[in-house]
C-alpha cells in the first residue's frame, strides 16, 4: 500500500504534481485516446481543452488548432495566459474537454464549470474526467490533496448549470496497478477514472409574433 502523504500546504498547486507521478501519469496516459476523440468531435478549430499538466498526452499527432490550457498558480498557462474568466468567446467551442482540472483543491471549481458552459455553443458537448472515489487506486493520490466526486454529484451539477449528462458514466484508467489500461468500460466501477459527458441544450427558435393590424380613425373631410 502506498505510503501516505502529507500535502504541502504551502503550494497551492501542490496537487497537480500527483498527475506529474507515475500513477498520475498512467492514468493520464489510459485517457489519452479518449481525449482525442473528444478532439476530433469539434466542429472546425474551435475546441478547449483543459488538462491537468501542460504535458498531458493525447493519443493524436495532430489534435487541429485546440485552445490548450493548464492550471498555474496566478491562474491558466498554455496556448494563452490567463485568468478566470477565460478570454474566449462566448459559445465559440463545438467541444470542451476539462480532464480533472475540477479535481484539484486549488481550481474554483464552480466558478471554472460556469464558464465552460459559457464559451460551449449550443448542442455542443463537454467531456468532464474526474476521479473515481470508489476506486481502489484512490490509495495512489490519497494524501495529495486531490478532491473526488461520484458521477451522481457532478450529474446534478452538470444539470444546475444548464447541461444535459449522459445517464452513464464511462470507467477509464487502471483498478490498481500502476499502468495504463486501454479502453472503457460502461459505468464507473473500480477504475481509476471515469468520463462523463453532457450536451449544452439548444435553444428553440422563437417564432416572431405576428403584428397585429392598428386600426385608427379617420376623420371625414370637412364639408
Amino acid at each position: 500500500m502506498p505510503a501516505h502523504r502529507i500535502p504541502r500546504q504551502s503550494d497551492p498547486m501542490a496537487a497537480t504534481h500527483w498527475f506529474a507521478e507515475a500513477a498520475g501519469r498512467a492514468l493520464l496516459a489510459s485517457e489519452a485516446a479518449c481525449v482525442a476523440d473528444a478532439l476530433r468531435q469539434r466542429i472546425g478549430p474551435s475546441a478547449l481543452w483543459l488538462a491537468p499538466l501542460a504535458s498531458a498526452p493525447v493519443a493524436t499527432e495532430d489534435p487541429g488548432v485546440v485552445v490548450r490550457l493548464h492550471p498555474e498558480t496566478a491562474g491558466f498557462d498554455g496556448t494563452l495566459r490567463c485568468t478566470l474568466p477565460l478570454p474566449l468567446v462566448s459559445e465559440g467551442c463545438a467541444v470542451v474537454v476539462v480532464q480533472h482540472v475540477l479535481d484539484l483543491p486549488a481550481v474554483p471549481a464552480s466558478e471554472l464549470l460556469e464558464d465552460c458552459v459559457r464559451v460551449l455553443a449550443p448542442g455542443g458537448w463537454l467531456w468532464l474526467l474526474s476521479l473515481n472515489p470508489l476506486s481502489p487506486y484512490r490509495w495512489r493520490w490519497r494524501g495529495s490533496g486531490l478532491r473526488a466526486r461520484e458521477p451522481i454529484g457532478w450529474r446534478r451539477q452538470l444539470r444546475a448549470a444548464g447541461l444535459t449528462p449522459d445517464s452513464i458514466s464511462q470507467g477509464l484508467g487502471p483498478v490498481w496497478a500502476v499502468t495504463a489500461a486501454a479502453g472503457e468500460q460502461e459505468g464507473a466501477g473500480l477504475r481509476a477514472g471515469y468520463l462523463l459527458r453532457a450536451q449544452k441544450r439548444v435553444r428553440p427558435l422563437t417564432p416572431a409574433r405576428p403584428q397585429r393590424a392598428i386600426v385608427g380613425w379617420q376623420a371625414s373631410p370637412s364639408a
